[in-house]
């Protein structure tokens, strides 16, 4: 395999890049940050010529452990590990949370580091060498970028996979990753995408993108990372304090719950839809029958259970083809906070919405799993 050191040394650091000092001895070579998009396609075409393949995590930042997993992956599987660093505003809604969206680029760079400097016994084939973090100017030269519904300016929209779901409330929040992920994709040119099951509706609108585009690149769709209570990792979870962050799992448990009545056998929706119902109904009546000062009030936005190749909505799940069940829920501000509460980044205030999913293996997929955990087993 081709070392990457001549790559560094070829293109002189110009002033609005920042050199990150060398990490973890002889055979690690430091990352850089590029905010120039020309300067990134030279080091990409470095790597072309020489044969080395690109892995590319795109990310918003605010980087946790989901993000690490998919940055490990990637660098399982490729030369070079391409990162980008960048707020989009055109997933955000006219009203969301574009403004007070966390930005911790330092640290997030610090994380990488850690990363590059410790990398785990099964990152044995490349390294990130590049993050990418674009002005807003650069990635949007022409009209500025709109986040109204009917907004001008050059877009990618997928329907009707885009209109669904999170599509159905969040009306312009596809076509802005559609938008974004396209001019990124144009930018890197990487052989192998890396994205979060977490956002599994997001993953159905890149694979389509990049089937319908001819995009020359591979998706991987990496497992959630979650707590070890069960809460999907996200950058949105450091706005939820200690109270709300209690009470932000009864997604998953309720989700959880219809994956059981699936498997004990039940396959209309109107009887799978009755177990989350029960979860989401016990912890809002807990929640009421608790004082302002001590409570984490949430709202429902949906459940879903879907196809798993078109997620159009099933009255019936196919036991032999599975489903994909998914919801959000918003977490909303906390009342009467009291004097010394870690009440999380915003103080409170912010709204949180969360998303999940889980997939509903068809029978055949969790007896076959069933019988490998029975054969692993000590």
């Amino acid at each position: 395999m081709a070392t990457t050191p001549g790559l560094i040394r070829k293109y002189k650091v110009k002033p609005f890049e920042i050199a990150i000092r060398k990490l973890g001895g002889p055979t690690r070579p430091p990352f850089h940050v590029y905010k120039s998009i020309s300067d990134l396609r030279k080091a990409r075409r470095n790597a072309l010529l020489a044969g080395e393949s690109v892995g590319f995590v795109p990310t918003m930042g605010a980087l946790h452990q989901g993000h690490l997993a998919l940055i490990r992956q990637a660098v399982q599987e490729n030369h070079h590990v391409y990162v980008s660093i960048y707020v989009n505003p055109t997933q955000f809604g006219v009203n969301e949370d574009l403004s007070s969206y966390p930005r911790t680029l330092e640290v997030d760079l610090e994380k990488l580091r850690t990363l590059s400097t410790n990398p785990s016994k099964a990152d044995v084939r490349g390294q990130i060498t590049a993050v990418f973090t674009p002005s807003t100017r650069d990635m949007y030269p022409g009209l500025g970028p709109s986040s109204e519904i009917d907004g001008l300016g050059s877009f990618v929209t997928i329907t009707p996979l885009s209109s669904r779901l999170e599509g159905a409330t969040r009306p312009v929040f596809f076509r802005g990753v559609a938008t974004v992920c396209m001019k990124l994709f144009n930018i890197v040119q990487p052989d192998a995408i890396y994205f979060g099951q977490k956002d599994v509706q997001q993953t159905y609108v890149i694979k389509r993108m990049v089937e319908d585009f001819h995009i020359g690149t591979r998706v991987r769709v990496v497992p959630t990372a979650r707590e070890i209570d069960g809460l999907a990792m996200s950058s949105r979870n450091v706005y939820l304090g200690e109270r709300r962050r209690k009470v932000a799992t009864v997604l998953v448990r309720a989700l959880r719950a219809v994956r059981t009545a699936f498997i004990n056998g039940q396959t209309e929706r109107d009887h799978l839809m009755a177990a989350a119902q029960r979860v989401i109904s016990g912890e809002l009546d807990r929640q009421r029958a608790l004082p302002p000062r001590a409570r984490a009030m949430f709202e429902v936005d949906y459940i879903s259970l879907a196809d798993p190749l078109t997620l159009e909505e099933l009255y019936k799940v196919d036991s032999k083809q599975g489903a994909v069940l998914s919801g959000a829920i918003k977490m909303l501000p906390i009342e009467e906070p009291q004097a010394g509460e870690n009440t999380g980044t915003g103080d409170g205030r912010t709204p949180v919405r969360l998303i999940d999913n889980l997939r509903l293996q068809a029978i055949g997929s969790i007896l076959l799993d069933t019988l490998r955990r029975t054969r692993t087993a000590p």
